[in-house]
């Protein structure tokens, strides 16, 4: 939240937090309780009691009612919370007087997002993309509801005698906006260049994708043998990280591992994190992690093809991986075309996983003979980098005969060769 910090004379940062789930009406609350507190403890706060609260419209100036914030802030003396995070977008007056009622910090279950990003970004691409998130958000705070912003200011270095804190603030806010959107379409043209040159070399890229807390990570080290951060809380890693790994009959690939998605992530969030999500949509093949034993899997499988969709990512192959299949209540989920059933903790059903993978990539290999003349010796050099040399003879005049098991989509390639005969 460092984006901001210094134009907002917000309460200080809080460890221990009531939550209130807000019902409007006779409707469900918007997000799943359960999930709000995994949210606060990914955030490394304390749950001091979560509340369900009903009302017919939310109040203008407090969205709660008054009788229910006089409630809420005896509980906090009570048991010590100083925080209030709620489960609804709330106006800047709204959550600016709730702050004055309680005397405590209020969060949004935004904000509390944007935190957490900010706590696990380490690379400086992460870092510009949680600092974006952050002051988009902010803009849409820059309104009445802070004491400070009725005060008239005039001077030397500000638009006019008579400019508004608020016209400062939002003015500081836009021009920050447009050098962070700067920095990061220059790592997005980085990131481009790099894609480009593993499209030419031809290594297939395999994307993770999944609900936040699905075992991506896990996963990835399993097939990668990494030791990239992985944890069982909601979004344990931020920034993408790739490896390179080896697919039996395809060869090298590189997998990435990407942001976990949540359900009714708002869309000035999705959108800074837009560089990072083009590698799934740029992936040759996708892995959709699903956690078989979340109670809501039906809810969450839907919720992450809406974001593929969304990403028009939705017409690339993909395999789903059925993952923590070794927990008691883990659904059980019969191997198919296209799903398996896995447990990346205890290497489970990663064998047939990357066999799946494999037929995938290998996009029915062919068996060939090949003979490659010495003046081609680099292409074979590149066969052998694929995995795809079964046998080898070499002649007595350095010209050599290969048995290869190929994809088709190197075919092309080793086709266009000069010095090499396929029979």
């Amino acid at each position: 939240m460092d984006a901001i910090s210094g134009l907002f004379d917000r309460p200080k940062s809080a460890r221990c937090a009531i939550l209130v789930s807000l019902r409007l009406g006779r409707g469900h609350s918007e997000h799943d309780p359960r999930e709000l507190a995994e949210l606060v403890r990914s955030a490394g706060l304390q749950v001091a009691e979560s509340l369900d609260v009903r009302r017919a419209a939310p109040d203008p100036a407090l969205c709660l009612g008054k009788g229910k914030v006089d409630e809420l802030k005896l509980l906090g003396q009570e048991c010590g919370a100083d925080a209030l995070i709620i489960d609804r977008e709330l106006s800047a007056t709204q959550q600016r007087n709730l702050e004055k009622a309680l005397a405590m910090r209020v969060m949004t279950r935004t904000e509390l997002i944007i935190y957490i990003f900010s706590l696990r970004a380490r690379t400086h691409e992460g870092r510009l993309q949680v600092e974006l998130a952050a002051l988009r958000h902010a803009q849409t705070r820059i309104t009445g509801g802070w004491s400070h912003l009725d005060r008239q200011r005039g001077g030397v270095n500000l638009r006019g005698v008579g400019e508004s804190q608020l016209d400062i603030d939002r003015r500081l806010v836009s021009h920050r906006v447009g050098v962070t959107r700067q920095r990061l379409d220059r790592v997005r043209r980085q990131r481009a260049t790099q894609r480009r040159l593993r499209t030419r070399s031809e290594v297939p890229q395999v994307a993770l994708v999944g609900y936040t807390n699905a075992g991506k990570s896990t996963l990835f080290n399993r097939l990668c043998e990494s030791e990239a951060y992985a944890d069982d809380r909601l979004f344990a890693t931020l920034d993408a990280t790739m490896r390179m790994t080896r697919i039996e009959g395809v060869g090298p690939i590189v997998v990435s591992d990407t942001v976990g998605f949540i359900r009714n992530l708002p869309v000035h969030l999705v959108d800074a994190f837009r560089s990072t999500l083009e590698e799934v949509a740029n992936a040759d093949l996708l892995l959709h992690v699903i956690d078989s034993s979340s109670p809501d899997l039906e809810v969450i499988r839907g919720s992450v093809m809406e974001v593929l969709s969304d990403l028009g990512a939705d017409a690339i192959p993909l395999i789903e991986a059925f993952n923590k299949s070794d927990l008691p209540d883990a659904l059980d989920t019969a191997a198919s075309g296209q799903r398996v059933a896995i447990s990346a903790r205890t290497g489970a059903g990663i064998a047939s996983l990357r066999s799946l993978v494999s037929r995938f990539l290998g996009n029915s290999a062919r068996v060939l003979q090949v003979h490659v003349e010495p003046s081609a010796a680099k292409t074979r050099s590149w066969l052998y980098d694929l995995d795809a040399v079964v046998g080898e003879t070499v002649n007595d005049d350095g010209s050599m005969d290969l048995e290869i098991r190929i994809s088709r989509r190197h075919l092309p390639r080793l086709e266009a060769v000069d010095g090499v005969w396929l029979r």
